[in-house]
């Protein structure tokens, strides 16, 4: 198994005072214990402080002197000038890297005033320069890292495990016992390992705490991760962020209050509108008509909302979005929180932002009440995996707790829990330097896509709508769209032969692109492979093909009644096709009860209480018709008859409509 390493950066003007701090404390961590490879280097400047820090991915943490001084004219007459302040130094750190420890030399003389000067600021300790006893500053280093490498729910579960006690509550298969000498279901067993049955475990094992209810290792686990992304604090959800979603609105939005919402947002969202009773103000995405990719809303249909319905108890958007478009969020909340409106951040693809300065501000640092993130799509976490993070200043526990204890299994998934806990340790501890990899490999695949001649990655200009063009619209480089229009394959086709003959599987497509999601676990082995693939088919010389694109996705329409009232009535089922393959008309001017939502792109066309236009009825049959598969969620089927779930006129008697 590999050991890490862990820098330490000490930074002092003076050559020959830095150079015995450094073997000082090297020769500590040589003769004491050094689980976390801790080894410390020496730059006597701040710009090549900061360079070294921007480099190099194992810098744990920093030592920087309170004074930064330079000799001036060479150093004649050994006159000093001020380099930059401790002061200074440390802010520019902890904007580029927040996780990294900070600590500072000083001057006993000095104490009060520069304590008092970094108080505010991120600092993790302070030595006294006078000081030398080294072995006593690597001890509080290394103790202080091994904190923040620490994952205390991970260690319980392995302890226990470990333990090998024997089970006599839940679950049934009993670590494995009853599948390891099945003669039906012992490859199972071979194939998934041992230790994933052994830590499947009961709530019965108080040890290991309880989700519903944490006061032991899962609160711990929560509260590294709260630091380590920003939070004032943070929960762990093991049934997605999908869940996180939902407990959110449940505990912003009382029935009947209204809530601002991309209509873009995950169906998660969409759900959590039906449960809260919410009135929701839909708002409209942008879209790239030529690559049928949507945007975020224009900023000023965001304003204009703020302004329209101050009333709002809360505004909820998705940044980045699926295809890696990301809002300029600052003036956004800042709009929203001077009418009291709490802002809610659906950061799902976006989890790993805080860990790279080129991929920040994240929703919390740009002022968001709330942030749902799925640490398993972007993170080294399982499935489902996800965390809520929370800086609301009015947050209701007690109401939260509720809400979340209402969606959360009694009977939660251990390992999913670990996978968070370890998720969150190699973030804070080599996110950072994974990243930078990632981005790094970004940059050649796209170089090497473009050099093919036939597909091109599309950039920040490509995907823009024009209605958000002067938004400060940013794109995450670990999303790469590509454009398959010359390639000679529709993008199915483009897909099949890139799954049955390369073994490669991508991330999404529309009617003329494929997506390709990097992560910090792309390696340089699958860009080469992907590579060569998309060069073989290039090669192939096929001449372009006509696309059909899908139809484009009418604006919403009117919302006659509270989703959460329309989706409860019986209602009645009526076919989007007659028996001649033609619209229905009848369906004209009735009223969804259910949400019907086309993938791709994922956007509700229908949500309970809407008014169904003729419109959206043509759109649906052109789905239904399209070259392209479509699945339609939502789509009630008498037989082999598509039909949606409608209101009746019983059911519209006996509910409130909605002031227009």
């Amino acid at each position: 198994m590999r050991k890490p390493v862990s820098r330490i950066l000490v930074i002092n003007d003076e050559t020959l005072v830095l150079k015995e701090f450094v073997k000082g404390l090297n020769a500590a961590a040589k003769s004491l214990d050094n689980p976390l490879g801790i080894v410390f280097t020496g730059i006597t400047t701040a710009r090549d402080a900061l360079k070294a820090i921007e480099e190099d991915g194992d810098i744990q943490a920093v030592i920087v002197d309170d004074t930064l001084y330079t000799l001036k004219n060479n150093g004649a007459g050994n006159s000093r000038v001020l380099q930059m302040s401790a002061l200074e130094l440390v802010q520019k750190i902890t904007r580029f890297r927040p996780e990294l420890d900070v600590y500072i030399l000083i001057a006993q003389e000095q104490e009060d005033e520069v304590v008092d000067a970094l108080f505010s600021e991120a600092v993790d300790g302070y030595f006294y320069r006078e000081e030398r006893d080294y072995r006593g500053i690597y001890r509080i280093l290394n103790a202080q890292m091994q904190e923040k490498a620490d994952t205390p729910f991970y260690d319980a579960l392995k302890s226990y495990v470990l333990m090998a006690k024997d089970a006599w509550h839940t679950p049934g298969h009993s670590s494995g016992d009853s599948l390891r000498d099945s003669p039906w279901i012992s490859d199972f067993y071979e194939f998934m390992g041992e230790h994933v049955f052994d830590a499947d475990l009961s709530v019965s094992v108080p040890m290991l705490d309880s989700l519903m209810e944490p006061t032991g290792v899962i609160a711990e686990a929560q509260k590294l991760a709260a630091k380590a992304f920003g939070a004032r604090r943070t929960f762990f959800a093991t049934n997605g962020t999908s869940t996180g979603n939902k407990v959110i609105f449940q505990t912003l939005i009382a029935p009947g209050e209204k809530l601002l919402l991309d209509r873009n947002c995950h169906k998660s969202v969409h759900h959590g509108v039906v449960l809260s009773g919410a009135h929701p103000i839909y708002l409209d995405s942008s879209l790239n008509k030529r690559y049928g990719i949507f945007g975020p809303i224009p900023k000023k249909t965001i304003m204009r909302a703020i302004e329209e319905h101050a009333d709002a108890e809360a505004l909820v958007l998705t940044s980045c979005t699926y295809d890696g478009l990301r809002y300029d969020l600052a003036p956004i909340i800042e709009a929203a929180h001077h009418k009291g409106i709490r802002v809610v951040v659906d950061e799902a693809w976006y989890g790993f932002a805080r860990f790279h300065p080129a991929f920040r501000p994240t929703a919390l640092e740009s002022g968001a009440d709330y942030a749902t993130q799925s640490t398993h799509k972007v993170l080294s976490a399982f499935s489902q995996a996800s965390m809520i993070h929370v800086n609301d200043p009015l947050f209701n526990e007690h109401i939260f707790r509720e809400n979340f204890n209402m969606h959360t299994s009694t009977s939660p998934q251990y390992s999913m829990i670990a996978s968070l806990d370890i998720a969150r340790k190699q973030a804070v501890m080599e996110g950072y330097k994974l990243l930078a990899r990632t981005l790094a490999l970004s940059k050649e695949l796209r170089q090497q896509i473009n050099s093919s001649g036939v597909f091109r990655v599309l950039e920040l200009e490509d995907l823009l709508p024009d209605e958000v063009r002067n938004d400060n619209i940013q794109l995450d480089p670990t999303k790469v769209t590509v454009d398959i229009s010359e390639c000679g394959y529709t993008v199915d086709e483009l897909q099949n032969e890139l799954f049955e003959r390369y073994n490669i599987q991508v991330e999404k497509s529309t009617f003329n692109t494929l997506s390709l999601l990097l992560t910090i676990g792309t390696t340089r082995s699958k860009v080469s492979r992907l590579y060569d693939a998309l060069m073989r088919i290039a090669r192939e010389g096929r001449s372009p093909r006509r696309l059909y694109r899908t139809p484009e996705i009418p604006g919403f329409t009117q919302l006659k009644y509270l989703p959460r009232d329309a989706f409860y009535c019986g209602g009645t089922t009526l076919p989007i096709l007659d028996d001649q393959d033609k619209l229905n008309a009848a369906l004209t001017g009735k009223v969804a009860a259910d949400q019907i939502t086309p993938y791709p792109p994922g956007i509700p066309v229908l949500v309970p209480g809407q008014v169904i236009t003729a419109g959206i009825v043509t759109y649906l049959a052109g789905l239904l018709r399209s070259h392209k598969r479509v699945e339609l969620h939502g789509i009630v089927y008498d037989g082999y008859l598509p039909c949606v779930r409608v209101l009746t006129s019983s059911d519209e008697k006996g509910l409130k409509k909605l002031k227009a």
